[in-house]
C-alpha cells in the first residue's frame, strides 16, 4: 500500500486543524488563526512567487506578525524569505502509519473517547499551553472527530484530539501531564487514536511534531510511524 505523501498530509492538517478564516490574496493563502497558533496562522504560497508585500500587508491587517509556512519543494521561496530577513521557526516532521497496524483499544478505565472535551481535559491542555483558542480550533472541525482522555492511578494523565479527513486521521494536541510522562501514556493514546481512526473509516493515522521534540519523535518512530515529509515556518519580526 502506498504511503500518503507530504501534500496529502498538508491537506489533512488543513481539514482537521482549520483556521478561523482563509482568503486568497494574489498567490497567497492568508489564514486568520484567531490566536490559535502558528499552524492556523501561517500563510502559504499557492501560485508563482512575486514578492512578499501583499502577504505581509494582509497578515498585519488581521493583527498577525508575518509568518510563512515553507513546505517540501519550496526551496526558492525559502531562499527568498531568508534574503528578506525571515528566520526559521519550528521545523516539523510529518509521520504516518497504517491505522490498523498500531491500533489498540485503550485498557478499560485508562483512556476514553469524549466529545465535547471535559473541563478537566481543558485544564490539562491549558497546563501544556493549549488554551481556549486552540480548543476553538477543535470546535471548528467538521466531520468525524473525538477527544481522548487518559487517566493513571485515578488521576488525569493525558489528552489528545483526533479527526479524520478522507482516509487520513490526524492526531493533534497530544498532551501528557509532566508527572505522567515516560510511563507509556503517550503510546496508549496514540494507539487509541489509531483504533478510533480504523473504526471510523480511515486507513492512515498521521501527525505533525516539531523536529526538536526528541522524546515525541522517538515515541512515534518506536510505534512504527514513518516520516513522510516536513515543513517549517519563517517569521519576520515587526520593528
Amino acid at each position: 500500500m502506498i504511503l500518503p505523501t507530504a501534500p496529502d498530509i498538508y491537506a489533512a492538517i488543513e481539514a482537521t486543524w482549520p483556521a478561523a478564516s482563509t482568503r486568497r490574496v494574489g498567490p497567497w493563502n492568508i489564514r486568520d488563526g484567531a490566536d490559535g497558533g502558528k499552524r492556523v496562522s501561517a500563510a502559504t504560497l499557492e501560485g508563482d512567487y512575486g514578492g512578499l508585500a501583499e502577504a505581509e500587508s494582509a497578515m498585519r491587517n488581521v493583527g498577525q506578525t508575518p509568518l510563512i509556512m515553507v513546505r517540501e519543494g519550496e526551496a526558492a521561496l525559502d531562499a527568498a524569505l531568508a534574503d528578506q530577513g525571515y528566520r526559521v521557526i519550528d521545523p516539523v516532521t510529518l509521520y504516518v502509519v497504517q491505522a490498523h497496524a498500531i491500533a489498540a483499544p485503550a485498557p478499560r478505565m485508562v483512556a476514553f473517547e469524549v466529545w465535547p472535551p471535559l473541563a478537566i481535559m481543558a485544564d490539562l491542555w491549558a497546563e501544556g499551553g493549549i488554551g481556549p483558542a486552540r480548543l476553538a480550533v477543535m470546535d471548528r472541525v467538521h466531520g468525524s472527530k473525538t477527544a481522548l482522555f487518559g487517566r493513571a492511578q485515578n488521576r488525569p494523565a493525558a489528552c489528545a484530539f483526533v479527526a479524520s479527513a478522507g482516509d487520513i486521521a490526524m492526531i493533534h494536541a497530544l498532551e501528557v501531564a509532566p508527572e505522567r510522562r515516560r510511563n507509556g501514556m503517550g503510546a496508549t493514546l496514540t494507539r487509541a487514536a489509531a483504533d478510533w481512526a480504523a473504526r471510523n473509516g480511515a486507513t492512515w493515522l498521521a501527525l505533525a511534531v516539531t523536529t526538536a521534540n526528541t522524546e515525541a519523535n522517538a515515541l512515534y518512530a518506536g510505534l512504527g510511524m514513518q516520516p513522510v515529509g516536513y515543513y517549517h515556518y519563517r517569521m519576520k519580526e515587526d520593528p
